[in-house]
C-alpha cells in the first residue's frame, strides 16, 4: 500500500484548507448538540434564575436585614458573581468527563476521527474549543440574568464573561486529562464528591474566605475556584484590585497551559495504539 504523505496529490487540499483540522470536532459536537440543547436549558437558563432567587434574594433578605451587607454590598450582589464562576466550573466539568470517557472508550468517537487527516492533537484542541463555546454560551445568559436582577454594577462586568470562561477551562483542560486516563467512570464519582463540590462550597461562593478559619483560608486560596470567583467578583462589583486580579488570571492561564500539556500525554498514550 502507497504511504500517503503531504506531497501526495489531495493531501495538501485536506491540510491547508480554509478550516484548521483542530476546528472540525468542533462541527460534529455542534451537530450533536444541535439535538440535545434542549436538555441544557436547565443548567444555562432555569439554575441562574432559581439559585439568584433563592439564595440571592431569599437568603439574601434574611442576611441583610441582619448584618446589612457582606464585604461592603448586599447579599445578592456578593453571591451572583460567585455563581458565575461556579457554574463555568459546573459546565467545564461535565463536558469534561463523561464525554472524553466516552468518545474514548464506550463511543469509540475519537478512533473514528483519527481514520480521517485529525491528529491527536487536534482532538484535544477540538474538545477545548467546544468547551469555550459551551462557556461562552452559558455565561452570557447568566450575565444577562444577572443584569436583569441588577446585580451588574461595573462596566468592567463585561470583561467577567472572559473570566468566567478562563475559570471554565482552568478545570476542562486538566479534568480531560485526567478522564482520558481512566479506565472507567468511578474516579469521577471521588473527583465530584471530594474535589468539587467542597471547592464549590468553600472557595468564596457563598461567604466571604476570610470567615474560615487560618489554616483553611490558606487552602482556600490556592484552590482554581477562589481565583476564578474573585476574578469574576470584583469585574461585576467594580473593585477592581489591580495585583490581586492579574495574579487570579496568571494562575488560572498556568492551569489552562498545565492541564493542556497532561492532556497531550494523556491523549496520545490512550489513543495511540
Amino acid at each position: 500500500m502507497t504511504e500517503l504523505s503531504p506531497e501526495t496529490p489531495g493531501m495538501g487540499h485536506l491540510q491547508q484548507g480554509r478550516m484548521p483540522l483542530w476546528l472540525r470536532p468542533v462541527g460534529y459536537y455542534a451537530y450533536s448538540y444541535k439535538r440535545t440543547w434542549r436538555a441544557s436549558i436547565t443548567t444555562s437558563f432555569l439554575y441562574p434564575v432559581l439559585y439568584l432567587a433563592a439564595m440571592g434574594v431569599g437568603l439574601g433578605s434574611l442576611i441583610n436585614h441582619h448584618v446589612h451587607n457582606v464585604d461592603h454590598v448586599t447579599y445578592l450582589d456578593f453571591i451572583a458573581p460567585g455563581l458565575l464562576a461556579a457554574t463555568a466550573m459546573q459546565i467545564a466539568s461535565n463536558e469534561s468527563m463523561y464525554p472524553v470517557m466516552a468518545a474514548i472508550k464506550w463511543l469509540k468517537t475519537y478512533f473514528a476521527m483519527l481514520a480521517s487527516p485529525l491528529r491527536v492533537d487536534d482532538l484535544l484542541l477540538g474538545h477545548l474549543t467546544w468547551v469555550v463555546i459551551r462557556l461562552t454560551m452559558v455565561s452570557s445568559i447568566y450575565l444577562l440574568i444577572m443584569a436583569l436582577f441588577g446585580v451588574v454594577l461595573s462596566p468592567f462586568a463585561v470583561l467577567a464573561l472572559p473570566a468566567a470562561i478562563l475559570t471554565g477551562l482552568a478545570f476542562a483542560a486538566p479534568i480531560s486529562a485526567f478522564a482520558a486516563s481512566q479506565e472507567n467512570d468511578t474516579g469521577f464519582a471521588t473527583l465530584q464528591r471530594l474535589i468539587l463540590v467542597p471547592m464549590f462550597l468553600f472557595s468564596g461562593v457563598f461567604f466571604p474566605v476570610s470567615q474560615l478559619p487560618e489554616w483553611m483560608r490558606v487552602v482556600a486560596y490556592c484552590l482554581p475556584l477562589y481565583h476564578g470567583v474573585d476574578l469574576c467578583r470584583t469585574l461585576v462589583l467594580g473593585q477592581l484590585r489591580w495585583g490581586g486580579d492579574v495574579f487570579d488570571v496568571v494562575y488560572l492561564v498556568v492551569l489552562v497551559v498545565v492541564g493542556y500539556l497532561l492532556g497531550r500525554m494523556t491523549y496520545h498514550r490512550r489513543l495511540i495504539v
